[in-house]
């Protein structure tokens, strides 16, 4: 299995290009099956996630091409299969969004219960409450979801908790049902937005989307489009603390900085520079960065998938800071390896209290999810001597071209596959 090595230290200086929204990809691949005419994405991110979806796609009989490496074009018109094979399943959670995709366009799916990164509950009860609340039959049967209706009607749906993936299964689902949906409490999330936007594109009539109401009224069928991503706020707000972490100069291009606010509120606070332009933001750490207190939130409050690369920032801040994660209870397993690099925190209930140490040490860590693999590379670059990163294949699932990306800003970091490959690394950079 790859690794990185990582020989830390050196300030990231430089222009890094950010990638399409993961995110909002996922749900916009399965929204495009939904029409029977061909609907060309633009702006895809060449990573796992989107890979193994793409397969998933092509393996209930939708036609898939890659264009090229950042675009595809799919035809859903010969999707003779609306079961989905667990191989996909099990790689990456957002499969679940071909529920709410078949159901709307076939009134039947069948989706085994989803894997993905193990940060936490994530259940799926809302999901299915609200196809039900549209007239589906919904059971779970043999590890898989199975939901069916004769017809689908509009229904008005409250959420007990806001939820990303709920909103989207069920935007998807409610945008080729019969009459008029209301969900309140809706995810407000910039990829939920993209979402809506998608299908309105294809033709359906989605309204509020961004805010805590949606109103869609169904329509028959959805037609062909073309249709760019926005950027990833999160591989964004990713290199915004690599900046802050190293003492780094960066400038973030191919953003959308509204959607960054609360990162950028959080690096000011601590004591960045953090400069916005149309569609770039440049962050400057100069001096060492002090304590805050954070809280995660759904947006547009801070994002839990930026919760661990402001714990790593802040543990190399003064003072003590507060942590508190209040959307996934496991989002703190990236705590014990940091410890191993001279952190200084300690784990209460869902909240980690952090004082700062002056510097980390390289040491050998590992990946236990995606954005906990890439706080622990930038504790790496941050870190003084040597790192190795393990499991770095969940980072390949949402960060394309990590390491080159780095490299470009002047980090010295290398994937490698062996115990060879460390030795030559750590020989040539003394």
């Amino acid at each position: 299995m790859d690794q990185y090595i990582i020989k830390g230290g050196n300030p990231l200086v430089g222009e890094v290009e950010i990638g399409g929204a993961k995110n909002a990809a996922l749900g916009i691949l399965a929204a495009a099956i939904m029409t029977d005419e061909t609907v060309v994405i633009d702006n895809l991110p060449d990573v796992q996630d989107i890979n193994v979806l793409l397969e998933a796609i092509a393996g209930i009989g939708a036609k898939v091409d890659r264009l090229d490496r950042h675009k595809a074009a799919i035809n859903g018109s010969m999707i003779g299969d609306c079961s989905v094979d667990y191989e996909y399943i099990k790689k990456i959670r957002a499969s679940y969004y071909l529920l709410g995709a078949l159901l709307g366009k076939y009134k039947r799916a069948e989706v085994p219960l989803p894997g993905g990164c193990n940060i936490g509950s994530r259940p799926i009860d809302l999901h299915l409450k609200g196809f039900k609340s549209l007239g589906a039959e919904v059971e779970i049967r043999h590890g898989s979801i199975i939901a069916k209706a004769e017809r689908l009607r509009g229904s008005h749906i409250f959420l007990d908790t806001v939820s990303v993936g709920a909103t989207i299964n069920i935007m998807m689902a409610a945008s080729m049902a019969e009459g008029y949906t209301i969900i309140e409490n809706s995810a407000r999330e910039p990829h939920v937005v993209d979402v809506a936007n998608f299908l309105n594109s294809m033709g359906a009539n989605i309204k509020g989307a961004g805010t805590d109401v949606i109103r869609i009224r169904g329509v028959e069928k959805l037609h062909r489009t073309e249709y760019s991503i926005i950027p990833d706020q999160i591989e964004a707000g990713t290199f915004m603390f690599a900046a802050a972490a190293t003492k780094g100069d960066i400038m973030v291009k191919n953003v959308i900085p509204k959607h960054l606010e609360a990162t950028t509120a959080k690096l000011e606070e601590i004591g960045c520079e953090v400069e916005e332009f149309d569609d770039a933001v440049r962050v400057v750490a100069s001096k060492r960065l002090r304590n805050t207190h954070v809280k995660t939130q759904p947006y547009p409050g801070y994002p839990t998938d930026m919760q661990p690369q402001i714990g790593v920032t802040l543990a190399l801040a003064s003072g003590t800071s507060i942590v508190t994660e209040s959307i996934f209870e496991n989002r703190f397993k990236y705590i014990d390896e940091l410890t191993r690099m001279g952190a200084n925190v300690k784990v209460e209930g869902n909240s980690a209290i952090i004082t700062g140490v002056e510097k980390f040490t390289g040491a050998r860590v590992s990946a236990p999810d995606l954005r906990a693999g890439a706080a622990l590379v930038i504790a790496g670059l941050a870190a003084e001597g040597i790192t190795v990163v393990d499991d770095i294949v969940y980072i390949q699932r949402g960060y394309e071209c990590f390491e080159e990306k780095l490299r470009s800003l002047g980090a010295e970091i290398e994937r490698v596959s062996s115990e060879k490959e460390i030795q030559k690394f750590k020989l040539r950079v003394g």
